[in-house]
């Protein structure tokens, strides 16, 4: 074998893993979810109130047919809430059922190499529960918060799916 053949098997194996990100944006912040998580992006409609829902869960919506509870994710992370002409629904497709969220705008689908990932930092438990981010990346000067969405949508505060057995 030749000094290339063999290190081709090399190369490839240690080739940084490089995911795509749906990125979107929360008041000043900039948020990231796995791209394959998203199943399509809408134009923000008042959905259908649901009565005594937390204040998240802004209602449902009828998506050919599915009915999709939505939730607003300004309002779970505790943000003032403002709905404008950017303002989007992410429909969602996690832990077997749809779901959309309400964000301020999308911004961009990034490719993200493993490295550029940096761990979220750590908290104690009673601060608050940091559990659903995954990582953080610096993109063009910005700090990006990704989030594992599905963690997020399946916690026992957000009662939208039932709970899993690990």
């Amino acid at each position: 074998m030749n000094q290339t053949t063999m290190q081709a098997p090399y190369a490839a194996e240690s080739a940084p893993e490089c995911r795509e990100f749906l990125t979107f944006r929360l008041g000043d912040e900039q948020y990231g979810i796995h791209i394959l998580k998203v199943q399509e992006i809408r134009g923000y409609e008042r959905p259908t109130a649901i009565a005594n829902a937390p204040a998240f869960i802004k209602g449902v919506m009828n998506l050919r047919g599915v009915i999709v509870p939505i939730v607003d994710l300004r309002v779970r992370f505790d943000l003032p809430f403002s709905y404008d002409e950017g303002t989007v629904v992410i429909v969602l497709n996690v832990a077997d059922r749809v779901v959309g969220v309400v964000v301020d705008a999308v911004s961009d689908v990034l490719p993200l190499a493993g490295e550029a990932i940096q761990p979220p930092p750590e908290f104690a438990d009673s601060v608050f529960d940091t559990s659903y981010i995954t990582g953080l990346a610096t993109v063009d000067g910005r700090m990006l918060i990704l989030l594992d969405i599905e963690k997020l949508v399946t916690g026992a505060d957000m009662a939208l799916v039932e709970e899993r057995m690990p």
